[in-house]
């Protein structure tokens, strides 16, 4: 089995790059195997701002809560996002790479703060640019339109608008700056900061990024920065933060099952598309703003967007707190499998990858039928609990503290015990009522 070295950052570097204050001599490095991979080692630092925002919500006899249906619904929406990486490797980087190899017109030092500054612009403006398109773009946002999580996407589509960077901007500087990027975007989505000042007139706050989650007809397509609102400044796209902001789609989705957010709109867009007339029109269906329609703007009328009342309740079934609970410490479990997956995807073997991938495909959906209250939730489940012991007892799956594995094990059987009772109990209820 090849080794590969994993370089792992300290815990100050850890924190400082979740708000992008890494230094360029701290992360700047000759090759591309040098750079660290920061996104997959931010997991432990996500969780604890996750903690952190629940218990001063808590704090707060008026703050806001994390609620536990949307908050996993989010992540697991990231989550799978990104396991085409584990199809394709450091595939996102090959385009760049390639660009560098063959086209480049000027090799700027790779150990250089003004290029490490100047990528960081760059890879900045250039997400902007994306994230537009996105928004504008129909075919674009087929795959973008799955909320919070949908920048961490699509990174195919993204590193088309980084590659002019490629005709000087080595690949290992690239390669730091797309991933300190994404990990500022994690943090801008709370409601516990409301204002940071001047700091408002440069940064991408939380303040902004709720504007560009909400769907009040002020909010829609706004505020697409990354890092820096200088550039919906610029370009004209920026708006603060005024009236309550209702976030969620125009349109919203009632389910926390992933496969049904993830891929709504594109049987919806298939019937656009071919309920449309005229070739013209059927283009403009893909090439235009979601709300485009025959005779209107190419982002649509902003007067057809649903009116706020501000009575609007969120998507939000009454589940009792045992049960969310449950899923909240299965979830846990869940993503550091995940991470783990992600780090080390290099030295897995093929089956190893493959049986971890299905694991985490099962239980994300299994926890959102679970979620969504599902009639057949429980026969899923007590299928995953028993993967799980049996992932667990083959040495597939290792917990974080080793001194727990016991303990998860017992829980685990506990809850396949539970599932399966409960899947019996169903099936029996089902039965009489057909007799």
């Amino acid at each position: 089995m090849a080794q590969v070295e994993v370089t792992n950052v300290t815990v100050s570097q850890g924190v400082r790059m979740l708000f992008s204050l890494m230094t360029p001599n701290e992360s700047s490095f000759a090759t591309v195997r040098e750079v660290p991979t920061y996104v997959n080692q931010a997991t432990p630092y996500f969780i604890g701002l996750i903690l952190l925002e629940i218990v001063l919500g808590w704090l707060k006899t008026d703050g806001p809560r994390i609620k536990i249906n949307d908050f996993i619904t989010s992540l697991s929406a990231g989550m799978m996002s990104r396991l085409p990486q584990l199809v394709m490797r450091s595939l996102e980087l090959s385009a760049y790479i390639y660009v560098w190899n063959n086209f480049r017109v000027l090799e700027l030092p790779w150990d250089s703060a003004w290029t490490w500054w100047l990528a960081f612009l760059g890879v900045d403006m250039g997400y902007y640019w994306f994230h537009r398109f996105a928004h504008e773009l129909n075919f674009l946002w087929v795959a973008h339109q799955v909320p919070p999580s949908s920048e961490y996407d699509n990174f195919g589509t993204i590193h088309v608008f980084y590659l002019p960077l490629a005709l000087m901007v080595p690949p290992s500087v690239f390669a730091v700056h797309i991933q300190f990027n994404l990990l500022y975007q994690f943090w801008i989505h709370t409601e516990l900061v409301k204002n940071l000042g001047p700091l408002e007139w440069i940064l991408n706050t939380p303040s902004h990024h709720r504007v560009h989650h909400g769907r009040n007809p002020y909010c829609i397509d706004k505020n697409y920065a990354g890092i820096l609102i200088i550039w919906d400044r610029m370009f004209g796209t920026f708006t603060p933060e005024s009236d309550k902001v209702i976030y969620g789609l125009t349109h919203p989705i009632s389910t926390f099952e992933i496969w049904t957010v993830e891929f709504l709109y594109y049987p919806y867009l298939w019937q656009r598309f071919w309920e449309t007339e005229g070739i013209s029109n059927k283009l403009s269906i893909i090439f235009k703003g979601p709300g485009w329609t025959p005779g209107k703007p190419r982002l649509g009328d902003i007067a057809d967007i649903p009116q706020i009342t501000g009575e609007e309740m969120p998507h939000d079934p009454a589940w009792s707190p045992a049960m969310q609970a449950y899923v909240f410490v299965q979830f846990m479990l869940l993503i550091d499998v995940y991470n783990n997956l992600l780090m080390y995807q290099m030295i897995l073997s093929g089956l190893t990858a493959l049986l971890l991938t299905a694991y985490v495909l099962l239980s994300l959906t299994s926890l959102g039928f679970l979620i969504d209250q599902r009639a057949n939730a429980a026969e899923l489940e007590m299928l995953r609990c028993v993967l799980i012991v049996a992932l667990q007892r083959f040495g597939y799956i290792k917990p974080l503290v080793p001194l727990l594995a016991f303990l998860i094990e017992v829980f685990v059987l506990i809850s396949a015990v539970y599932w399966g009772l409960q899947f019996v109990n169903q099936r029996t209820n089902r039965m009489k009522k057909q007799n």
